[in-house]
């Protein structure tokens, strides 16, 4: 799909210059802002950004408490500028908080901030905060998104200094695969800012302002592929190193000293990861000058995720336990209990009676011999019976030589072992893909890497479009005719409707559903797992998992689902 760099297209939704959290008195300062957008021009001319002409309009004079198309109040100004405000808001339908963007719809930039929200609410993608409205109304144009009020935006985070390595991987592999989603669908951000990357509770990183905040701001790009990479880039350096890879300080953070241009991650701070270092020296635009291995450079988000797939899995820290504290002995261990105060307060000690030693009379002797006896003649009557039944007249073995045995209970049992898949493709039966690039993500041995659909509104079955009443699913390429006894699948989440079937061994590049004639298993609503050993080997090349069905993702009418992981056995 060709790249549209306009800023109508390439549209995000986040207030970006400060941190939704901010005072509303810091964020309205006309000095801290104007001196905020100068050294984030300087960050964008260094990328190739480039801001679009035109005057820009007087903000709304709105005030807290003003209520839009009688349903969002607004609550708290977080950004003025430019002409445009961003709030806090209260859904008072939904009983939810809000973000929303204001600014007058004679704004030079209305239209294309319209034009950008609405192609971003389209996406659908739970990995960048969601679009929820975008309308003109009294001469007002307000974009509404969604407010995660218990996510923290990466300026804090690395305001409290450089990310572990484990924590830095999850961070690139997470955002340069979602804006290889976004771009795939003809969306650039082109202000990927540590403002605009939330982590969540969960761990899970979210973008926000996708093409809304550059269509506020009138940025745009010749290459927005390369632009948004190279944010990337300039994130992972900063989560490496705390400090932002040009000679401007930026978002709280230093800049490299002047003169002495991009020097890779390892040589600003020790023990930064060596994969990771030269995976942002890729990232970045340093004259040609990638990382000490002269890998190419990655000059699209695709070609970072892919680049990011190839590294060895970073593991996270082993966890750390605190001793527990010592053991305090109660005063009852410690023989205070049944002392009793006499005179003036001196406590005196009852004698303690010791016990009896147990069994030591002759009665308790001869109940010792008893018990023992009693054993070894359970022992004894328990080994007679064994031996019975192994000598029994089924068990006793023939030895004549005329005879012989035959039949399949005497056969070998092979024991199964699991078989190479070769390579995965999106099965798309309508001739069009939902997420063809990830497919390979489930057969590269890591369960946090995953095929995931796109999101479909009202109907399970893949939205009831057309070119998707055959559902979708993964088709895995043995590489040859091989027997096929077992399979384990892992759902990417549970509550999918999803089948196992196989292509005839004498099939050819199967495309339609009626090529995979061989059912492995049941059509059935399945779990997070699918998995069966089959009681016949089947001689196949294809394997195709076939989804029907798809669960809720997070909103009743809204549906999403995937594979993580395909492992076959034969």
């Amino acid at each position: 799909m060709a790249e549209r760099s306009t800023a109508a297209v390439d549209v995000a939704d986040n207030s970006g210059d400060e941190p939704l959290t901010a005072k509303a008195d810091k964020a309205t300062a006309d000095g801290s802002a104007e001196a905020q957008e100068t050294a984030e021009q300087s960050a964008q001319d260094a990328r190739g950004e480039r801001p679009s002409t035109g005057a820009a309009g007087a903000a709304p004079e709105l005030h807290s408490g003003h209520k839009l198309a009688r349903r969002y109040r607004l609550e708290e100004c977080v950004t003025r500028l430019d002409g445009f405000s961003s709030w806090r808001a209260v859904d008072e339908k939904l009983r939810r908080a809000v973000g929303v963007h204001l600014l007058p719809a004679d704004h030079p930039r209305a239209r294309s901030v319209l034009a950008a929200a609405r192609s971003a609410a389209l996406l659908g993608d739970p990995r960048f905060v969601q679009v929820l409205d975008a309308v003109e109304e009294n001469d007002l144009v307000y974009v509404v998104h969604e407010w995660l009020p218990d996510a923290v935006e990466l300026t804090a985070l690395l305001a409290a200094g450089p990310m572990a390595a484990h924590d830095a991987y999850q961070l690139v592999s997470q955002v340069s695969q979602a804006m290889a989603a976004a771009h795939r669908e003809g969306l650039a951000h082109l202000r990927l800012t540590p403002g605009a990357v939330l982590r969540t509770s969960t761990g899970q990183y979210r973008i926000r302002g996708l093409a809304v905040n550059a269509a506020l701001r009138g940025i745009r790009a010749d290459r927005p592929q390369r632009t948004d990479t190279e944010a990337i880039g300039a994130l992972l350096y900063a989560a490496l190193t705390q400090r932002w890879p040009y000679e401007t300080d930026s978002y709280g953070l230093s800049g490299l000293p002047k003169g002495v241009g991009l020097i890779a991650p390892d040589q600003v701070r020790a023990g930064v990861h060596r994969g990771l270092s030269e995976l942002a020296m890729r990232a970045l635009v340093n004259d040609g000058a990638t990382a000490s291995r002269q890998d190419p450079p990655c000059t699209t988000p695709d070609e970072l995720a892919a680049a990011v797939a190839e590294m060895p899995r970073i593991k996270p820290p082993e966890p750390t336990f605190t001793a527990p504290p010592e053991y305090q002995r109660t005063t009852y261990q410690q023989g205070t209990y049944g002392r009793t105060q006499q005179g003036h307060g001196a406590p005196t000690m009852h004698p303690v009676v010791a016990p009896p030693p147990p069994l030591q009379s002759r009665t308790g002797k001869v109940l010792k011999w008893t018990v023992a006896g009693l054993l070894i003649a359970a022992l004894g009557l328990g080994s007679w019976q064994v031996a019975d039944r192994l000598l029994g007249p089924d068990n006793e073995t023939d030895t004549s030589p005329t005879q012989t045995t035959t039949g399949e209970d005497d056969k070998a049992v092979k024991p199964v072992k699991p078989l190479t898949i070769d390579s995965a493709a999106e099965f798309t039966p309508g001739g069009s893909g939902i997420s063809p690039g990830l497919a390979p993500n489930t057969i590269d041995g890591k369960t946090d890497t995953a095929w995931i659909t796109a999101q479909y509104q009202n109907f399970a079955n893949f939205g009831n479009r057309p070119d998707r009443k055959d559902g979708s699913g993964i088709v895995v390429d043995l590489g040859s005719v091989r027997s096929v006894s077992a399979f384990d699948i892992d759902m990417y989440r549970s509550g999918q409707k999803a089948e196992v079937l196989a292509a005839g061994k004498n099939a050819s590049n199967p495309t339609s559903l009626a090529d995979f004639s061989q059912r492995l298993s049941k059509l059935e609503t399945v779990g997070g797992t699918l998995k069966s050993t089959l009681d016949k080997p089947v001689r196949t090349r294809y394997v195709l998992i076939h989804i029907t069905e798809l669960p809720t993702d997070g909103r009743n009418d809204r549906f999403r689902g995937g594979i993580s992981e395909i492992r076959i056995s034969g």
